[in-house]
């Protein structure tokens, strides 16, 4: 290993699993993902992972014993951390899986560090994205699930157990759906891709096709169709009204949204930036910006590798 060496980078969500080779300043070198398989159990989805993290380290002629900086993981969560034993809501095949200690069988003598993926998001933002120079930001996941990571006075919020920041599970709505966490009208309830997809369906869109997905409402939407404009405005307001309780809480400078469903863009802002500045009263809170996460789809595995290379900043495990 040398100061040169990059990071293995691991996102692991319910829609797909990433990963890729992060050098010192925070570039993205070369990265590769799988779909994350239903119907598997513990042992086979790992396989599925290891097989990724084998194929990317090959393809990129990386010898894992002498050339890598450590190993870098966001997955979902809830998780017991810092010890990385994983339950994420959108996996159900882990269960208090042991990831990181079978990463550090993996790739022995490196030094294994491993966070909620949402967690590791927001960590990108703020090392190299929409937050970074920033004291004080929320950075939020909406996609398969609703999650976030929440920096203050520049150091990541670790919380109690490590999921300081989950503001998925803020209720935007105490009348709402229940939600797979056990609590009703959570933001995830509302705002989550496959819950709003249900929603337009029970609204008459697509009604009785298979397999509808977040992506495809968002592209009727944007071509007008009334029902996808309505599940965007839903999922807006959700969202809005989280983080102006968020702000309040936290005096907040700026907001970075990733994942699948940010991409709608302004179908998605306005109705959130809307019911953001109605709720949102007090001075203080009222210029907080709320933002596209900037480096996309490979924030979380920035921000995983963050947890090595700002370790000062992102890390408080051991």
């Amino acid at each position: 290993m040398t100061g040169a060496d990059p990071v293995l980078a691991i996102d692991i969500g319910g829609t797909k699993m990433a990963a890729g080779l992060v050098e010192p300043g925070g570039r993205l070198a070369s990265w590769s993902q799988t779909a994350t398989p239903g119907g598997l159990d513990a042992e086979q989805l790992w396989r599925t992972l290891d097989a990724l993290l084998t194929r990317v380290l090959a393809e990129a002629r990386v010898d894992p014993a002498d050339g890598l900086a450590g190993v870098g993981t966001g997955c979902g969560g809830p998780m017991e951390w810092p010890a990385g034993r994983v339950s994420p809501l959108n996996i159900p095949a882990w269960r208090s899986f042991p990831l990181r200690e079978r990463l550090q069988e993996r790739f022995p003598g490196h030094p294994v560090r491993l966070h909620n993926d949402a967690i590791c998001m927001a960590v990108g933002e703020h090392w190299r994205g929409a937050g970074r120079g920033r004291r004080t930001m929320l950075g939020m996941v909406v996609s398969t699930g609703v999650g976030g990571g929440l920096v203050l006075d520049g150091r990541l919020i670790n919380g109690a157990t490590g999921n300081a920041g989950h503001i998925g599970h803020v209720v935007a709505d105490p009348e709402g759906p229940a939600c797979v966490c056990g609590g009703r009208g959570c933001v995830e309830a509302i705002a989550r891709g496959p819950a709003l997809a249900a929603w337009a369906q029970a609204q008459g869109w697509r009604a009785g096709q298979p397999s509808v997905t977040a992506k495809e409402l968002a592209d009727d939407a944007a071509q007008g169709h009334p029902v996808g404009l309505a599940a965007l405005r839903r999922a807006g307001r959700a969202l809005g009204i989280a983080i102006a309780s968020a702000t309040h809480l936290c005096d907040l400078e700026v907001v970075a949204i990733g994942g699948g469903l940010a991409q709608a863009g302004s179908l998605l802002f306005d109705p959130l930036e809307g019911t953001l500045r109605t709720y949102v009263g007090l001075d203080y809170a009222r210029d907080v910006a709320v933002v596209p996460a900037e480096l996309g789809q490979s924030a979380g595995m920035i921000g995983a590798a963050a947890l090595l290379f700002a370790a000062d900043r992102y890390w408080a495990g051991e």
